[in-house]
């Protein structure tokens, strides 16, 4: 886990990818949630940091994922669904359920914000005055 909060000029966050997961029958919060965050991968295109020579297992990653119920949430599965970097996997109160009366279920609604943050070389990566 990355620590509360990055210091102010350490990390800058470059990314901001989001997503929206689900799990209509089994009321799985973690499998909503991993499908949020594999949505929200889907959205970006990473190839930034090969054509600018970054090494991207520097980043930091702090995924937020919003569920009715984030205690139930599995933060280190969630997190595997980060293929590098250090990852932060923070379950808050959000997303949706919808009950459908019925059929006796709850289908699980997660939504989530894919933060990457990285330290950028000074004078690198910044516009001219």
């Amino acid at each position: 886990m990355l620590p509360e909060n990055l210091p102010e000029m350490a990390k800058q966050r470059i990314i901001l990818e989001l997503g929206t997961g689900n799990d209509l029958y089994g009321e799985d919060y973690t499998k909503a949630a991993r499908r949020a965050v594999h949505d929200a991968l889907h959205h970006s295109s990473l190839i930034l940091f090969r054509s600018l020579g970054i090494d991207k297992e520097g980043m930091q990653i702090r995924v937020t994922i919003g569920v009715q119920q984030p205690d139930l949430i599995d933060c280190d599965a969630v997190a595997s669904e980060i293929p590098f970097g250090r990852v932060d996997v923070r379950p808050e109160v959000g997303g949706l359920n919808l009950v459908d009366d019925d059929n006796g279920t709850t289908s699980v609604i997660a939504t989530a914000a894919v933060a990457v943050f990285l330290d950028l070389p000074d004078g690198r990566f910044t516009l001219p005055a």
